[in-house]
């Protein structure tokens, strides 16, 4: 069988650290190795999505698949998987046979056989690190979540835990003693229906199943730092109105609402220091930029919650998508949930997501910069968005989903493609003074 290590002949000059590899710009060295697994993709014409991966490793490069391609897990061209569960004849394709097709078991009594089966699963991936050191997915994942509400909740991985791209090329780089450069990975194919990924774009890893696997290997190597927390600027909103009661800003992109996992300095924070027992009555995205209400006081708090929560708080947004929309005005009315595995992303779950209602109008399209755009056009669309409910990332969701407009929004890291900023504002609102009982509107001038 041919060797997975692929030469890549170049001058191009490698990083000084490994890829941080849940925020990160593809190296050029990953960038040429991709060029060249696209061959071997196109090849074997895949009928469906998939994640692919590259490693780059001194004196060449490594590529691997998320799970199956094709129903299968041997493609000589890539790495192979860290545990071969499809073998007809091993122990768990036999056992999980003889679980399906006994007809002496109780259905509580089957259940039990299949948890322990996928129990000693898990302990066959047998996991490395650049130490050299070793320990089984269970033991990775329990040293990971120490968290009593997560351990109750996700009591072992995921099932397919260990067999996504940057672990299967991780794995057979230190099995061989091979020194890791740099990683990527992206997306090839049509987006599945719950999630939304673009062909050939790149994408970080997953943080539901391989944050916990790859903060255990790569300990040992000297990785980027996370950009997401060293890249923030304490940033000052722009007050546009304030009484005793309440104020009315202007958010810069990039400011958070609230007070993150790694960064104090928010709206919250900049409220309370400038008026004491201030807060934001509720939120909007760190990216999105406008129009954001505070409440004073505890009162003024939850009496502008309770107009919230009735729907009587009108909002326009303005975006800029990739693309053109097929209809100049419409309503997207697709369910949303969050990702459990992938925070923040949401999925669309036509059974169990919660309904989300967007309204949208077409103002104009115009050209851009066809060189920062993946979806085979140089047009973008100027939309007018009005939220009828309020889900997270729901208008994020609501432009990039194929069965909602089909169009991500300019900048949407998540669900579209990096720009210099995400092209969303919040441009007008109108509600009732919580004191005053007067129907109050603001509008700030468009930006895009």
């Amino acid at each position: 069988m041919p060797s997975p290590l692929h030469p890549l002949t170049t001058d191009i000059k490698p990083p000084e650290r490994f890829t941080y590899p849940f925020c990160y710009e593809p190296h050029p060295l990953c960038l040429l190795a991709v060029e060249e697994v696209k061959q071997e993709i196109e090849r074997i014409h895949p009928s469906e999505g998939k994640m692919f991966g590259v490693l780059i490793v001194e004196g060449g490069f490594l590529a691997a698949y998320s799970g199956l391609l094709e129903g299968r897990n041997d493609w000589p061209y890539f790495v192979p998987p860290v545990f071969d569960a499809q073998d007809p004849d091993g122990y768990f394709k036999t056992k999980e046979r003889e679980i399906s097709l006994s007809t002496r078991l109780t259905p509580l009594a089957s259940k039990k056989m299949s948890q322990d089966l996928q129990l000693w699963l898990f302990r066959q991936y047998q996991l490395l690190n650049a130490r050299g050191e070793k320990k089984d997915l269970v033991d990775i994942w329990q040293d990971y979540h120490r968290s009593p509400r997560i351990r109750k909740k996700f009591p072992l991985p995921p099932g397919g835990t260990g067999d996504c791209c940057a672990p299967k090329l991780l794995q057979f780089a230190y099995q061989h003693h091979l020194k890791p450069v740099c990683m990527a990975e992206f997306w090839w194919g049509p987006s599945p229906k719950s999630e939304i990924r673009h062909h050939l774009q790149y994408y970080p890893a997953c943080r539901g199943k391989c944050k916990p696997v790859l903060t255990w290997m790569l300990q040992g190597l000297d990785v980027d730092p996370n950009p997401e927390e060293t890249a923030f600027a304490h940033l000052e909103p722009k007050v546009v109105y304030e009484d005793d009661a309440i104020a009315v800003i202007d958010k810069p992109a990039g400011l958070l609402s609230m007070p993150g996992r790694t960064e104090d300095y928010s709206v919250a924070t900049w409220a309370q220091q400038r008026w004491p027992g201030a807060q934001p009555a509720h939120r909007l995205d760190m990216g999105t930029s406008g129009i954001l209400l505070i409440a004073k006081t505890n009162e003024v708090y939850h009496a502008l919650q309770k107009q919230f929560t009735d729907h009587t708080v009108k909002k326009k947004y303005l975006a800029v998508v990739e693309g053109v929309p097929k209809e100049e005005h419409g309503i997207i009315d697709l369910p949303l949930l969050p990702d459990p595995l992938n925070r923040p992303r949401q999925i669309v779950d036509l059974e169990h997501g919660k309904r989300a209602i967007t309204e949208y109008r077409v103002l104009r399209t115009f050209e851009g910069d066809s060189k920062s755009f993946t979806l085979h056009s140089s047009l973008f669309t100027l939309l007018a968005l009005w939220p009828h409910t309020g889900r997270t990332h729901q208008l994020r969701m609501h432009c990039a989903h194929p069965d909602g407009l089909g169009c991500p929004i300019k900048g949407d890291e998540l669900y579209g493609t990096k720009s210099d900023r995400l092209y969303l504002q919040a441009q007008a609102i109108s509600f009732v003074h919580p004191v005053t009982n007067k129907r109050m509107h603001f509008e700030l001038p468009q930006i895009f």
